[in-house]
């Protein structure tokens, strides 16, 4: 039996694949490929898509999906406080924009009515594409990243009563106290029931999820949530994606958010795509071509109000200028729920076929210009914040800074810095929290069990619920800043995956990884373990020493001893190997200066099988290598003829970002 919408997916999915392959080249934004994918396979262009309906509907999941994603990164502590935000500054901005755009549409010629209905649909920006662009940039939390949020989230809101009034405007008012009254009682009906899914309902039933160790049904759990509170928001006039960011909200608050997160991004990421794609879809090339001189002089029109519109508004909410120049240069277009309130207004014949079609050239436009404005921001920003302005003025913009910054400081939460990474809360990783506690050394503990997160939770340790092998969750730890990382768990395959998520974000941070068995050293440290300490030869380690002790050994040398079983990885209590090992660097903290292990993975011709001289790495790369492991072998005495071979594991000292472009050039 024959699929048409799975035809229609191959095809646009395959061509977006291609173009996105293309424009990574040469750096353009995925964004704009999923555009130029729906475009080409649109209606007006190739007509490759038989089934656009369905896409449309693929379209409107992936931003559920993407709401429900940020959702889940606030709080609602956090989106109480941002309530100016949200009401003044959403108030504000969709106010003021659509005056202006009235009162320019109605001294173009343009009916009161369709004048008005065009101000509605340039006041609302793209929810999807900015959160999607600032979420990737790690700024959702940030001073422009809250206003853009706060504005977008009252622009979803209002779309609602924006759809009441079209059939006003287009003469049809019918019984719209009424509608207007019914619709207040279904939100506080909604709003009641969304508070006793979180207060009773949710926490208990992630509880019981969580304690069967079923990834699928945590997955399946948060789907179904998600798609559940969005479908109720919907059924009472709402929006879709506010259902969801609701969603996002109540899970929050558990203690399973950020795993919920890692597991909704991959569909997010699938689904939006078929977002941009269907809009593309709708740009007319051939009306687009014919007036394309009037079209780029409009969207150079809406963009700029937009912006000054942004801009006073944030500037109202006296945030500092930078705040204000980053907000204005996310919220500029024209967004997705413009696209749905048009289509409205084109049936109600608010707006004629010719409008529409410019108003679909510049909704694209815009939406294509955002990824690289929001891109070019903060070097704008700088630029402009820098340019001349008169002494009394800058010192004023510096005096209201210092001033916004103070204030932001005292809501931020404290970043995780310089800090202790513990994976796994069983015996070991418990011991090493309290030794971490007493030593007033900052951390935090990663656990997936749930009888062990429940005991960390009653230990008030700062634990979250995730898995480690997932590099998302490494990235909400904040492991590129971490100091060290302790792998404590008995898995071992898990253990490797770990290891190689922690490199992919840091080559600094010190890897200390607890094992069962000594024979799982060797592979560990090649993946980027500093040091591995096998459970079994550690209690034999532990047990001599006492012996020692019995037989009145000085302490310096039990000490010494210890340490050089330790730094010749066990071999001496492994196999007989004749000579003896020279115990391995000891980790020294240097301010801006780090001890890593690299290891030599391709047979790169520039520096293998060349001197430590010849190859260039003190020089081009400002490193210096202490020691080199050849198969269990420690090179000590490094001098400028040594050669380096694949497969030697280099034991560097240097600068941070210097280690990390040799290691670039060791491993591809």
């Amino acid at each position: 039996m024959e699929i048409p919408i799975l035809q229609d997916i191959v095809i646009i999915l395959g061509l977006s694949i291609l173009i996105i392959l293309l424009f990574q080249k040469i750096k353009v934004p995925s964004i704009l490929g999923f555009l130029l994918a729906g475009i080409i396979a649109g209606p007006h262009a190739f007509n490759l898509i038989s089934s656009s309906h369905e896409v449309e509907l693929l379209s409107e999941i992936g931003i559920i999906f993407l709401l429900f994603v940020i959702g889940i990164e606030l709080s609602v502590k956090e989106l109480i406080s941002m309530k100016n935000t949200v009401l003044i500054g959403g108030g504000l901005q969709v106010g003021g924009t659509i005056l202006f755009t009235s009162l320019i549409a109605y001294f173009l010629g343009l009916p009161l009515n369709s004048a008005i209905f065009l101000g509605f649909l340039f006041s609302l920006s793209s929810t999807a594409i900015v959160l999607k662009l600032i979420q990737e940039r790690g700024e959702i939390t940030a001073p422009h990243g809250r206003v853009a949020l706060g504005i977008l989230i009252f622009q979803d809101i209002i779309v609602v009563p924006m759809m009441l009034l079209t059939p006003i405007l287009a003469g049809d008012g019918g019984d719209i106290a009424t509608t207007v009254l019914f619709l207040i009682l279904k939100i506080l009906g909604v709003g009641a029931v969304i508070f006793l899914l979180a207060r009773y309902i949710v926490p208990r039933i992630f509880s019981m999820v969580v304690k069967t160790k079923s990834k699928e049904l945590f997955i399946l759990t948060t789907v179904v949530f998600c798609f559940a509170i969005a479908w109720l928001t919907s059924s009472v006039g709402l929006s879709l994606a506010l259902g969801a960011f609701f969603a996002g909200l109540i899970i929050s608050e558990s203690e399973y958010s950020h795993q919920a997160t890692v597991n909704v991004l991959p569909f997010r990421e699938i689904f939006i795509s078929f977002f941009f794609i269907s809009v593309g879809t709708l740009l007319n090339l051939e009306f687009f071509i014919q007036n394309i001189l009037i079209i780029l002089a409009l969207v150079i029109g809406v963009v700029l109000l937009k912006m000054l519109v942004v801009g006073a508004t944030v500037l109202l909410l006296k945030y500092p200028p930078r705040t204000i120049f980053l907000s204005l240069f996310s919220l500029f277009q024209v967004g997705e729920f413009s696209l749905l309130l048009s289509g409205v207004g084109l049936d109600n014949n608010i707006i004629p076929d010719s409008i529409y079609q410019y108003f679909l050239a510049i909704s694209i436009i815009t939406m294509g210009l955002t990824p690289f404005l929001i891109d070019a921001a903060p070097k704008i920003t700088y630029a402009i914040l820098k340019a001349r302005v008169p002494s009394t003025v800058r010192h004023r913009l510096e005096r209201f800074n210092k001033q916004k910054s103070a204030e932001e400081n005292t809501t931020e939460p404290k970043k995780l810095e310089d800090h202790l990474i513990i994976i796994g809360y069983g015996i070991n990783g418990e011991n090493i929290a309290k030794a971490a506690r007493n030593a007033e050394i900052p951390y935090v503990v990663l656990d997936t069990d749930p009888v062990t997160f429940k005991k960390a939770k009653n230990n008030n340790e700062p634990v979250i619920f995730g898995d480690a092998t997932n590099s998302l969750i490494l990235k909400h730890l904040h492991v590129q800043e971490a100091r060290v990382v302790v792998i404590a768990i008995s898995d071992p395959g898990a253990t490797k995956k770990i290891i190689n998520n922690v490199r992919l974000f840091t080559k600094t941070a010190f890897i200390i990884v607890r094992t069962r068995y000594v024979r799982e050293i060797e592979e560990n440290i090649k993946l980027g373990a500093d040091e591995v300490i096998p459970e079994e030869f550690e209690t034999s380690i532990e047990i001599f020493t006492r012996v020692l002790k019995q037989y009145l050994v000085p302490y310096n040398e039990i000490m010494d001893f210890t340490a050089n079983i330790r730094s010749s990885d066990y071999e001496m209590l492994t196999s007989v190997k004749g000579r003896p090992h020279k115990p391995s660097l000891q980790h020294l903290h240097i301010p801006n200066r780090e001890i890593v292990t690299l290891s030599v993975q391709q047979n790169n011709r520039e520096i293998v099988g060349k001197s430590i001289e010849s190859s260039g790495i003190g020089k081009n790369f400002r490193v210096t290598v202490l020691a080199i492991k050849r198969d269990t072998q420690y090179i000590t005495e490094v001098l400028p003829d040594t050669k380096i071979k694949q497969g030697d594991l280099l034991y560097i000292f240097g600068n941070p970002i210097n280690i990390s472009r040799l290691n670039e050039k060791l491993s591809y």
